[in-house]
């Protein structure tokens, strides 16, 4: 039974994983949708009452039916390495890679319908508070005069990007702490997301594998706003997340249906954890690196496990 990885050749992070389940002789099968159809090639069968489906890439053959679970790590939009790429093509190429998929009864990691939603930022919020975890008051919107209210009711706030960069951009904008005498007028321009700024002594990152925890610490410099940009001599530490964010953690993955999910956290003050986003495919190539976490060997353990979630 065979381990499918969709990504980039360029994620080192997958290496890291791929390694592991060559120590353990787990086959594996690695492959860009954005190779697609020109260095992978598909095939799928629905005649006679049956179905089956078979990918090869890099010389290798899978079976859908030897196909034991399927991570989606971060693969290219399908057909993007074409000779004469189109939006028509991505859309076929999608549809007859990710239905064929489907088809198969392999684990996911994590179920592209799934991941879709758990992207949506307000949902995470939502689900976060629903699961137990402590949410900083949050407005996303496009009412200048609300977004003005809500700075003036919390004095100082942040403002963050709730999809990620804007086209062309390399970079996620950095999340910016404003106040209420700030412009908002640009806000009727499109969805601002404006949160109330938790001053923070550490970042924490939550990696989650299946019902594994692995907990990071990393101290923030002083009146540091975004943990992603700016130099820092400290660096991520392991810690034991507290059984008080463990429990809504595995309650917000049974909501999200995720199996795997990076939650970033702000400790304030007091050490007290707030949520702050929950991504579906985060990184923890440097958190393993700095900690020394087993969290490559704990998703391939779980992409070796035949059935369930």
């Amino acid at each position: 039974m065979t381990v499918l990885i969709l990504t980039s050749k360029e994620d080192v992070t997958a290496d890291m994983v791929v390694t592991r389940l060559h120590e353990t002789a787990v086959p594996v099968m690695r492959l860009d949708p954005a190779d697609l159809p020109d260095d992978t090639v598909l095939s799928a069968h629905y005649t006679h009452g049956d179905f089956e489906g078979l990918l090869s890439a890099n010389g290798h053959v899978v079976s859908m039916r030897g196909l034991r679970s399927v991570w989606v790590r971060r693969p290219g939009e399908p057909a993007a390495h074409a000779a004469e790429p189109s939006a028509w093509l991505t859309a076929e190429t999608r549809q007859a890679l990710f239905g064929m998929l489907y088809s198969a009864s392999a684990r996911w990691m994590n179920h592209p319908r799934d991941a879709d939603r758990a992207r949506l930022k307000p949902w995470q919020l939502r689900a976060a508070h629903l699961s137990g975890l402590a949410v900083p008051p949050t407005v996303v919107t496009t009412f200048p005069r609300l977004a003005r209210q809500f700075a003036e009711e919390y004095g100082e706030v942040v403002v963050k990007s709730a999809s990620g960069p804007p086209p062309g951009e390399p970079l996620e904008l950095p999340t910016t702490l404003i106040g209420p005498d700030s412009d908002f007028s640009g806000v009727a321009a499109g969805p601002a997301l404006l949160q109330r700024y938790v001053p923070k002594r550490a970042d924490v990152r939550l990696t989650c594998v299946g019902s594994r925890v692995f907990a990071a610490r990393k101290t923030a410099e002083p009146h540091q706003i975004d943990g992603r940009y700016g130099d820092t001599e400290h660096t991520w530490q392991p810690v034991a997340a507290p059984d008080r964010i463990r429990r809504p953690v595995h309650d917000y993955l049974a909501r999200a249906q995720l199996a795997y999910a990076a939650f970033d956290f702000a400790e304030d003050e007091d050490g007290f954890w707030w949520f702050l986003e929950c991504n579906q495919s985060g990184q923890f190539g440097f958190v393993e690196l700095e900690t020394g976490q087993p969290i490559s060997e704990a998703v391939a353990q779980w992409l070796s496990q035949p059935g369930g979630r």
